[in-house]
């Protein structure tokens, strides 16, 4: 069974996360990507760790299943020769150097665009191709600063926080994704190719919805609310008599549910706390009734009890209970491959379910220049 990206091909010329990232699901929907590293170095999260196994690092192992590693030395002639020549075969090339490297080296869109002008090039860069900080280089963490989404993370009394994982890399792989896929629909009906300009500090701010909006409408800096929601009461974290949990109540019938579990059914009819809007003007009155009442029992308790009245709860999960998850384990979100030197290595499985093409797990993460022979040999 084919998958729905299968004859596409894809030069990889990116490394660390968000271009990988991109390129690892492109690989999984089966698409063949192959993955430009610097001789003998390689992809730099090679050696980010610990932890390591057989001294392949979990973070290269993250991001680059379904690929085939080629070595190729950018700054020679021979090198560029090679991806010139690989280019002719290709659907897409994606790139996340600064900007202006690509031209530098002579491998720009406009170059390659003459050697196969169906060629979807993506450039995934910290600030964009345009604009006054075009030729600055970009990182997850310093554009979670830039972008605002750390001034709106973590508690009121605390100091900005930065999300627990590089989400700004991801968000641009999936933007990455998602532009790359329209262009080759694209190209269906024109029969050319295009260049896709994505940086890390677009997609951050785009990342905003909400909160973004509240500001573009009320001009009022949003704060940060830890664990609560800005235009929803109560959606935040509650203590059980065992643990933490979150309760989600979106709307007044909910919230009325919730009354009743909890024996305060009272509550629900109080002018103070009735409609959402009153809730959130009554926040700081509302939350310690509430929490007083959660302390009485434990995370199951109320879990079982919300499930129940149709009042949406989990529990704050540790990732040894997410590993053992029984729903995720039914998704097949957890998968093994064998790997050569790392030996039977686990890893995070694709959320994509495709009932016809389904996404499949063929080529565990390459060790560095493994397919030269079979890729760079044969066309040399």
């Amino acid at each position: 069974m084919q998958g729905a990206l299968a004859g596409i091909k894809v030069l990889d010329l990116s490394r660390v996360l968000a271009g990988p990232y991109c390129t690892m699901i492109l690989g999984d929907l089966g698409a063949e990507v192959i993955k430009v590293e610097v001789p003998e170095k390689g992809d730099e999260t090679r050696k980010w760790g610990p932890p390591f196994q057989g001294n392949v690092s979990a973070y290269y192992l993250s991001a680059n299943r379904n690929k085939k590693s080629v070595t190729i030395d950018l700054k020679s002639e021979k090198g560029i020769q090679q991806v010139k020549i690989l280019v002719k075969e290709a659907d897409v090339v994606i790139n996340n150097f600064k900007a202006g490297t690509m031209e530098k080296l002579g491998i720009s869109y406009d170059v390659l665009q003459k050697i196969n002008n169906k060629i979807i090039y993506c450039s995934i860069t910290g600030f964009g191709e345009t604009g006054p900080y075009s030729e600055l280089p970009g990182y997850d963490y310093i554009i979670q600063a830039m972008s605002g989404l750390m001034s709106i993370t973590g508690e009121e009394s605390s100091e900005p926080q930065k999300v627990g994982v590089a989400i700004v890399d991801v968000l641009t792989g999936l933007y990455a994704n998602i532009g790359i896929q329209a262009a080759l629909l694209e190209r269906t009906r024109s029969g050319k190719g295009q260049k896709i300009d994505l940086s890390l500090y677009d997609s951050a701010v785009s990342s905003l919805i909400n909160i973004g909006s509240n500001y573009l409408m009320s001009k009022q800096i949003p704060q940060r609310l830890g664990n609560r929601h800005a235009n929803i009461v109560p959606y935040q974290t509650f203590i059980a008599s065992d643990g933490e949990m979150v309760i989600a109540v979106g709307n007044d019938d909910q919230f009325r549910r919730l009354c009743h579990i909890l024996m305060i059914p009272h509550l629900a009819d109080n002018d103070k706390y009735r409609t959402n809007p009153n809730r959130v003007a009554n926040r700081s009155s509302l939350i310690p009734i509430l929490q007083r009442e959660f302390l009485k029992y434990s995370i199951a308790h109320w879990k079982k009890l919300c499930d129940q009245h149709s009042i949406p709860c989990g529990p704050i999960q540790n990732l040894e209970e997410v590993y053992h998850d029984p729903q995720l384990e039914a998704r097949h979100m957890f998968i093994n491959m064998e790997h050569p030197t790392a030996g039977k290595i686990n890893m995070i499985g694709s959320p994509l379910k495709l009932s016809r093409t389904p996404v499949t797990f063929r080529q565990y993460p390459p060790d560095i220049g493994e397919h030269n022979e079979e890729i760079l040999n044969k066309r040399s």
